[in-house]
């Protein structure tokens, strides 16, 4: 019998996307499915719109508790021998699921991770570009951990396809996150598995949805802790895996990469990063500005330098963002 697939959307105040996610959900190729919505505690539409999709969507509603604790409640749940977590404001590609469960081999363990392409939309996806990097191959738990802590690198969550024993010996979500939590759990994901599978030619859409995206961490304290304690527990994972020098290496970068989101507000969280920077046998420098944004330093500043490599590129996605919400617009009117 093929595998059951469980497809698990957590949801706050999403009436403007859930519709479009459980749609993508819906419309896979793969036949054995169940399909989860967590409403943590929405004030808007949400849930009114989840259950119009019923019987093919599970809802569950529960007070809000964040992100983490409504992915738990969908993994307690669910019955999928793989687990699919989707936001509720991302698009999987109709083939996604069934061309990564194709992937897989005779012989091939449980602990295979399937993973696949991703790209960055606004509101239409026909002109997304699939990111291609160093991630985007078959690589072991220690190699692609280096790649990512060490490059800079990113996988969207929703690329991930898991199974349940994967699932089980992760562990739960992190409850204390609530920035990165998709990132610290995915690392336990691929720390107790054999390596991943990359399968081209499919893949997610990720909605680049601005300061409201909870990917976005801008001046919000509790972000940035949650951001540090996220970056400690993924260089405890990947000492555990390999305690070397090139391993300390990148877990040095790792730390000086996200370094500005500390400096120099958060002055506590700054000492912090040095003091594990320290533990890896290296320090963290000053922040650099790009160049577009480093004379203003001498002139204005460091707060204000930041300010503006952090406000004015955002400002512009703002507006690439309306344009392309307006053309969505029109291209959908019944008109």
């Amino acid at each position: 019998m093929q595998p059951l697939v469980s497809i698990i959307i957590p949801a706050f105040n999403a009436e403007r996307t859930i519709a479009e996610a459980i749609q993508s959900a819906i419309g896979q190729t793969w036949p054995r499915k169940e399909i989860i919505v967590v409403d943590d505690g929405s004030t808007d539409r949400t849930a009114e719109i989840v259950e119009s999709f019923a019987p093919a969507v599970r809802f569950l509603a529960t007070r809000n508790r964040g992100l983490s604790a409504a992915v738990n409640l969908a993994i307690q749940h669910c019955q999928g021998d793989y687990v699919q977590e989707l936001d509720a404001d991302d698009l999987l590609t109709l083939d996604k699921i069934e061309r990564q469960l194709s992937a897989l081999r005779a012989g091939d363990s449980k602990r295979i991770l399937l993973s696949s392409p991703w790209a960055s939309f606004y509101y239409r996806t026909r002109n997304a570009r699939f990111v291609n990097n160093a991630l985007c191959q078959d690589l072991s738990p220690v190699e692609w951990l280096l790649r990512k802590m060490g490059g800079n690198l990113h996988m969207q969550n929703a690329t991930w396809l898991v199974s349940r024993e994967l699932v089980q010996d992760a562990g739960p979500w992190d409850t204390r996150l609530n920035y990165d939590q998709d990132g610290e759990y995915f690392a336990r994901v691929l720390s107790a598995s054999d390596g991943t599978r990359f399968v081209p030619g499919t893949g997610v859409f990720y909605r680049d949805s601005g300061p409201g995206s909870i990917s976005y961490i801008g001046n919000s304290n509790p972000k940035k802790e949650s951001l540090l304690l996220s970056m400690q527990l993924h260089i405890k994972y990947l000492l555990r895996l390999e305690d070397s020098e090139r391993v300390r290496r990148a877990c040095i970068t790792y730390l000086q990469n996200w370094y500005e989101n500390f400096y120099p507000e958060r002055n506590d969280l700054a000492a912090q990063a040095q003091k594990i920077a320290a533990e890896l046998g290296g320090s963290l420098d000053e922040p650099r500005l790009r160049w577009k944004f480093a004379w203003l330093k001498p002139l204005f500043g460091w707060g204000t330098a930041k300010w503006a490599q952090m406000t004015l590129p955002s400002m512009k996605a703002s507006l690439l963002r309306v344009i392309d919400k307006t053309i969505y617009t029109l291209e959908n009117s019944p008109n």
